[in-house]
């Protein structure tokens, strides 16, 4: 299990309870951006820097993300990329992105983007606090449980 990070729009925090739960599963994490992203180091954490350009983190991700990894972004149509992929996916607040529920995620993506292309303003996704990064802990958590029984199940 590795894990990945689209480090540019993900909230210090989160970066850490990353970097934190890497060094404790002993789980490769890489921190994929245009320019280096500050957070904590260890054996396990890495910075993947792509060249400048649209969607040159997000590539990377797809590229190199399998079934047995995690990533942690909260772009949406990354995140669709990577479900595809059976890759497990969570965004910084904790909110899970599956094959069950991706599709609805993108719709409502695009239409706020739409509304907002026609010049009404839509809802902000508001500020980060404690309560997201509990949401986020727990469920990042959840996943990596998940990720290292079954690839125990596996062996």
């Amino acid at each position: 299990m590795r894990i990945f990070v689209d480090s540019d729009s993900c909230p210090s925090q989160v970066r850490e309870i990353i970097v934190k739960a890497a060094e404790r599963t002993k789980s490769l994490s890489f921190f994929v951006a245009n320019h280096k992203i500050p957070h904590g180091t260890n054996a396990y954490t890495h910075d993947i820097i792509v060249e400048e350009g649209k969607d040159k983190a997000d590539n990377y991700i797809a590229e190199h993300a399998t079934e047995h990894d995690i990533a942690v972004t909260r772009d949406i149509l990354l995140a669709e990329r990577l479900v595809q992929k059976n890759v497990a996916v969570v965004n910084d607040r904790g909110n899970l992105y599956t094959a069950e529920n991706i599709r609805e995620r993108v719709s409502i993506r695009n239409y706020m983007l739409e509304l907002a292309q026609n010049g009404l303003k839509t809802e902000e996704s508001g500020t980060f606090g404690k309560k997201e990064l509990y949401l986020f802990a727990n469920a990042f958590d959840s996943l990596i449980t998940r990720k290292l029984k079954g690839e125990k199940d596996e062996s």
